[in-house]
């Protein structure tokens, strides 16, 4: 699957009109802030506070990816459109997608079902909310799309050479799962 990211127009105003208006607007390029956006200790930090804000638990970086393979993994995918175009990505094996949706509903699941998506696409929009809002240029001129979850196995999803990417694995209570933030395009 390739996944392109969700692109948006600049929100920027014209320099002129910034100055005729007497308002002073923030630089609307990343790129010379490329080692901000793309620090690795922003992502840890968003996934400990989502987890931490949502299911009350802790989180710690793993040095390994989970496992996928033969057995039912779900991922959830938000995109970045504005200054940034890429995409946040969430991925762990049904049982971990299942026990996050429990801790978030206080039901317990046997099967990944509507709920369980809708839990796991919206761990993967705070995340992406929470990693975009810790750089003021994104948090106000990079909006989210609407999540996209997918389960299977044997899947794979694909970006076409990223200007950066990070990719860390966590886990919380035995329970292993993966975050990418994914930047394809930045202003």
């Amino acid at each position: 699957m390739l996944l392109n990211g969700v692109r948006g127009g600049s929100f920027a105003r014209s320099p002129r009109s910034s100055e005729r208006e007497g308002k002073r607007t923030m630089p609307m390029s990343l790129r010379e802030s490329v080692q901000t956006v793309s620090d690795p200790r922003s992502l840890d930090a968003s996934v400990e506070e989502v987890f931490q804000l949502m299911l009350g638990v802790g989180c710690a970086r793993e040095n390994a990816h989970p496992a996928t393979g033969q057995s039912e993994s779900v991922t959830a995918v938000v995109g970045f459109g504005g200054l940034l175009s890429g995409a946040c990505v969430f991925r762990s094996q049904s049982d971990v997608a299942m026990k996050i949706a429990a801790r978030m509903t206080g039901m317990e699941f046997d099967l990944v079902d509507d709920t369980v998506k809708d839990a796991i696409g919206e761990i993967c929009n705070m995340l992406a909310g929470a990693w975009k809002g810790k750089v003021p240029e994104l948090a106000a001129h990079c909006g989210l799309s609407v999540p996209a979850v997918i389960t299977g196995c044997n899947y794979s999803l694909r970006v076409q050479a990223p200007e950066f990417q990070l990719s860390h694995a966590y886990s919380f209570e035995g329970a292993h799962f993966s975050v990418t933030i994914v930047c394809d395009g930045l202003q």
